[in-house]
């Protein structure tokens, strides 16, 4: 998904290659069993641990604090700093908690990955999520139409891009889609966050400072879009789920015309997981204590000067820059509606209160 320079940059489209060009050898290292891992402690004794917010991200690239960051390694320091790791069985790496009721984990990238690692967690009996709100975390691509290298996201609506049927576009008519839903998977292939917690998470964390990197700045200005153009800033829309990282032009378009097929909002954001996790949020809680929250590191296709192979395959120093400072904006802006979820529980325990 054109998370391509992004964790597509990881690994493609939502990164271009963070394996690659952004995290370098090292990107990739969160995806096996790491020492952390191994050594995770047995399960604690006594009565689950009453999580009050989970946060799921999908890949550190080292250690997960004292190094270069990932997704998850802002968050751990804030949190989980010292805390003792849980080994969950079928997840992909420990699970953390502190002594606010505040858990995370990385689930590891793609939607088989990561889903399957929340399903194992939510069904652990060391943990009580009947009452947890879920932040989902982690970088992203965005067309430059709409978005900028450093913007975080809050979701709107969760849009699966793989479900359905597709076809090569000389077989098609030119200029029309490639693309008919499969019928039947409605309840599959597209969710409606909570209105209300969206216009939460946008109240306490709009104006939030965010970082921002003089080679982002300088990367933006290949770009016509004033869009791309922009500074960092936070905002919403729908962000789209897929395995195939989908790059240029063309499959931006397509991921537009999806999102619009589906009643939902504009496709701001591509991403590998959330549809995913959520499907498995909604088959044990339900969906509205879910957030998804993304940061942009890479346009989903290139500047009009540079075809879609140059985009894929760019020549050092020519990818997006402004990495850590976007894993950085994404923490500073979750841990504000994090933050004031926990302090302010009694609230928020029995539902998301009108914002």
């Amino acid at each position: 998904m054109s998370f391509l320079n992004s964790r597509r940059f990881s690994l493609g489209s939502r990164g271009l290659a963070l394996c690659g060009a952004v995290l370098l050898a090292t990107a990739c290292a969160s995806t096996s069993p790491t020492a952390d891992t191994r050594a995770a402690a047995a399960a604690p004794t006594g009565a689950p641990v009453k999580v009050k917010v989970f946060v799921a991200a999908m890949f550190e690239i080292g250690q997960n604090t004292g190094d270069r960051a990932g997704e998850f390694q802002h968050w751990y320091e804030r949190y989980w700093k010292g805390a003792t790791p849980v080994a969950v069985p079928g997840a992909l790496q420990p699970v953390y908690c502190n002594a606010d009721g505040v858990c995370g984990a990385v689930l590891g990238m793609g939607k088989v990955n990561s889903s399957s690692s929340m399903q194992a967690i939510l069904l652990n009996p060391k943990f009580d999520f009947s009452q947890a709100y879920y932040v989902i975390s982690g970088v992203a691509g965005t067309p430059p139409q709409r978005g900028t290298i450093g913007e975080v996201s809050w979701a709107t609506w969760l849009v699966d891009y793989d479900l359905g049927h597709r076809w090569a576009p000389e077989e098609n008519k030119p200029g029309e889609p490639t693309f008919m839903p499969r019928k039947g998977y409605e309840e599959y292939r597209r969710f409606k966050l909570n209105p209300d917690l969206v216009g939460w998470s946008m109240k306490l964390s709009a104006d939030t400072p965010l970082k921002d990197a003089e080679s982002a700045r300088k990367y933006r200005l290949r770009y016509p879009d004033a869009a791309a153009r922009r500074a960092p800033f936070v905002g919403t829309g729908t962000h789209m789920t897929g395995d195939t990282f989908f790059h240029g032009p063309g499959m931006s378009k397509q991921a537009q015309y999806i999102a619009k097929l589906y009643g939902a909002d504009d496709y701001v954001i591509t991403e590998m997981e959330a549809a995913a996790i959520t499907l498995v949020i909604k088959r044990t809680h339900g969906t509205d204590r879910v957030m998804s929250l993304r940061g942009a590191v890479n346009f989903d296709q290139g500047n009009p000067k540079e075809s879609t192979l140059q985009h894929l395959d760019p020549a050092p120093g020519e990818t997006a820059g402004g990495f850590a400072e976007t894993v950085e904006n994404i923490a500073l802006v979750g841990t504000r509606v994090v933050d004031h979820i926990v302090k302010n529980w009694p609230t928020w325990s029995a539902g998301v209160p009108k914002p």
